[in-house]
């Protein structure tokens, strides 16, 4: 259930009487209506950058609003977020049982945001000349708990007899529990012997660094990082598709495409500059994920977002 809030003065009523676009279009006059105040974000390292862009992009027009965004991954996010240390939430995948069971007892209200799409990439060091694309069951192979794949020439026949080094997130990322649930059939079930990192970066310096580097991160990080990266396509079953904006959008990247999302703790959700910062990220979707190399929303998910959005701000509105 929604917590109510007994008054959110002119701000939100403005806020609300928003004319087109089902209210989360961008309005010029937003910066005269001097909103202030801090908001605390934190969560997963791959929806970081998309909520650091809007961040810096809102702040601008806000200088009185202050947005602090943190990447210690989708459940060390929830963790904060539903003991309620935190406004928003970045996620790399919705809630889970026990996160909601721990926000329910916290008393932590709360509403999604789908923000954006992403394509998971599996990528190689940009001097491997002997992949172009894995299957599923190889990756299942690589990555299956208790794993003994050290070699590539364990692999696929015909592989070369080259080490095999491997990075990936941490157990806190929501881009582990992902992969791990597609490829692995289970959430968590990963081999353990690995270089794991919440910091996306470390994972990109790891393969890049690694002539026979195998590692996994959001579509983002590979597009900043082409120079010393090359993505592997997936066959899913149906044959060989590469990672991109596309085919992601298109559901042909199966089964590593995936939603993007943000959550708002309704009691902050209530307060004028942290909705304003939502519709924010909301009108101005298509560009921020641009901005920060993802897949945009198709029209009917930033349709649905926008529905969303205006229910949770008459629910708070009254």
């Amino acid at each position: 259930m929604w917590t109510k809030a007994i008054a959110l003065g002119t701000v939100l009523a403005a806020l609300v009487a928003a004319g087109c676009g089902g209210g989360v279009e961008p309005r010029s006059d937003i910066r005269h209506q001097q909103l202030s105040g801090r908001i605390q974000a934190d969560g997963s390292s791959t929806v970081g950058p998309f909520t650091t862009l809007a961040a810096e992009r809102f702040q601008a027009s806000n200088p009185g609003v202050r947005v602090t965004v943190g990447i210690s991954g989708t459940g060390g996010g929830f963790e904060r977020f539903c003991a309620g240390e935190t406004d928003l939430s970045d996620a790399s995948r919705p809630i889970e049982d026990e996160e909601q069971a721990a926000c329910d007892k916290n008393g932590v209200d709360h509403v999604e945001f789908q923000v954006a799409n992403d394509a998971l990439t599996v990528v190689v060091n940009a001097d491997n000349d002997w992949v172009d694309c894995l299957t599923i069951a190889e990756l299942h192979k690589i990555w299956a708990p208790g794993s003994k794949v050290t070699n590539w020439s364990q692999v696929r026949t015909g592989f070369p007899d080259e080490p095999l080094e491997l990075f990936g997130p941490g157990t806190d990322s929501g881009t582990f529990d992902y992969f791990t649930g597609e490829i692995n059939g289970e959430e968590g079930a990963s081999r353990a012997d690995y270089t794991a990192s919440e910091d996306d970066n470390v994972l990109v310096r790891g393969v890049g660094g690694s002539k026979g580097g195998l590692g996994y991160f959001g579509f983002s990080y590979y597009e900043e990082n082409q120079g010393e990266l090359k993505a592997a396509g997936i066959d899913g079953g149906k044959g060989c598709v590469d990672p991109s904006v596309e085919t992601a959008q298109s559901g042909e990247y199966t089964p590593l495409s995936r939603p993007l999302f943000v959550y708002a703790k309704t009691e902050s959700f209530a307060k004028p500059h942290v909705s304003a910062f939502v519709r924010f990220m909301l009108a101005r979707a298509e560009e921020l994920a641009k901005g920060a190399k993802f897949v945009p929303l198709t029209d009917a998910q930033l349709a649905k977002a926008k529905s969303d959005y205006n229910e949770a701000l008459k629910q708070v509105g009254g």
